[in-house]
């Protein structure tokens, strides 16, 4: 019997559609992301060796505002630049105190100069290091910090790495322990070597229901992109392995945030 998770994987969608796919599920991403822990924020003033409170912050690829607020929360003048349309309007309406430009770090719509921090989250790999680290350069001001994060998957928690090889295998795409070790690698999000980047790692959790855990999945691009059907039959059977998991239906989240700080000295 061919199940969804057995079944070959379809042709893979180009990275244009897949960063375009977020836009139609705008408020799904919004409503069942992650955020991330003030420890995570903590380690960028420390890297960067200054206060968010008071400085200029641009969010890079900010989608529908989750760093963007946690920013904002911490004192920083935030300006938020975001490429798709469906994403720029979710955070307009979740903060309407921010600014919203539309772009993206290949070409950002900025003077030279003009920031102190430029933060990316989850979003630097949807750009090209060879256009986006002169952008980040030109951007910041002397002394200002470019910082990288993505919440990533931690090998030593069972269920989850055991989830991720059902994904793996369903989208015939490399495991998060070969995932890890490209990451380790920051000469990947800098290959021109004009940046030197400090490596921290942060680990937090969050408790959510089955149903926010399966949204959460399934508003990332990989699934945003294929047949509605074979998405379907994909959460379903997960479902039914995360209740044997988690029979009370509430699941804990863990992440290890992988942080990348360089300065512009």
């Amino acid at each position: 019997m061919t199940t969804s998770q057995s079944r070959p994987p379809a042709p893979t969608p180009s990275h244009t559609t897949r960063a375009h796919s977020f836009n139609a599920a705008a408020a799904q991403y919004a409503a069942n992301r992650p955020s991330y822990p003030s420890a995570l924020l903590d380690a960028v003033e420390e890297e960067a060796g200054r206060s968010l409170a008071g400085a200029r912050a641009v969010d890079v690829g900010a989608g529908t505002g989750i760093a963007t607020a946690l920013l904002h929360a911490r004192g920083a003048d935030v300006l938020a630049v975001e490429p798709g349309e469906g994403m720029a309007a979710q955070l307009r309406a979740g903060l309407p105190d921010v600014p919203v430009v539309r772009g993206d770090g290949n070409a950002l719509p900025l003077a030279a100069d003009t920031a102190d921090f430029l933060t990316y989250a989850q979003a630097w790999h949807w750009t090209d290091p060879a256009r986006s680290v002169p952008e980040a350069l030109r951007v910041l001001r002397p002394g200002g910090a470019l910082a990288l994060w993505w919440n990533t998957t931690p090998l030593d928690v069972d269920w989850i790495v055991a989830q991720d090889d059902r994904l793996s295998r369903f989208f015939g795409v490399a495991t998060a322990a070969d995932k890890r070790s490209t990451a380790d690698r920051t000469d990947l999000a800098d290959p021109s070597g004009r940046l030197r980047f400090t490596r921290r790692e942060v680990r937090w959790s969050r408790r959510v229901s089955v149903d926010t855990h399966l949204a959460n999945i399934g508003s990332h691009s990989a699934f945003l992109v294929i047949p509605e059907d074979r998405r379907t039959a994909f959460l379903a059977e997960e479902r039914s392995h995360l209740l044997k998991a988690f029979p009370d239906a509430v699941v804990e989240e863990t992440y290890d945030v992988l942080l990348l700080v360089a300065r512009n000295d």
